[in-house]
């Protein structure tokens, strides 16, 4: 399988991963030979990083998303940033919570970006608290921007099968 075909797995594969080498074969009128042999290729190749579920987050207990922003205090050096990143890293270990942090930019001179799920709002502001007094020697400020998982307002879930359309 070669590139464009190789995606279509690909998107088969994020809209429903539980599903057979035989029936995404089916699906692309490929053989489920052709198929395990392109899966594994994908997979060595990096661009399968793991199979997982997406639940229905309000259903196991968790009310709502974050997104917070954050401004370091000063750009830092080479160095200092290796340290960060260690430092961040270790932390993260801490907070299986988190789902993706990054630095970035953006928002009025944001430099990170963190995702994060809470059980409630004690939770979340237990979390921020700890994040506070982890980060304060670093950050000089931080805004969260957090939504209820269990809304009635809400367009469209947090599935990433979605993106399995625009790839």
């Amino acid at each position: 399988m070669k590139g464009q075909k190789l995606l279509e797995l690909l998107k088969v594969m994020m809209k429903n991963s539980r599903l057979s080498d035989r029936e995404i074969g089916r699906r692309l009128k490929y053989s489920q030979p052709t198929v395990t042999r392109s899966r594994t290729f994908l997979e060595k190749q990096g661009f399968v990083k793991s199979y997982t579920v997406v639940p229905n987050f309000g259903k196991v207990g968790y009310k709502i998303l974050a997104f917070t922003f954050s401004s370091l205090k000063s750009y830092p050096s080479q160095e200092k940033a290796a340290e960060i990143v260690q430092k961040s890293k270790k932390w993260l270990k801490k907070h299986p919570n988190v789902i993706y942090a990054a630095d970035g930019q953006g928002l009025g001179g944001r430099d990170v970006v963190m995702v994060s799920f809470h059980k409630d709002y004690d939770d979340y502001t237990k979390f921020m608290h700890d994040y506070a007094f982890n980060w304060g020697d670093i950050v000089s400020s931080f805004e969260s921007f957090i939504t209820n998982l269990t809304s009635e307002l809400v367009m469209r879930e947090f599935d990433l099968s979605h993106l399995a359309d625009h790839i």
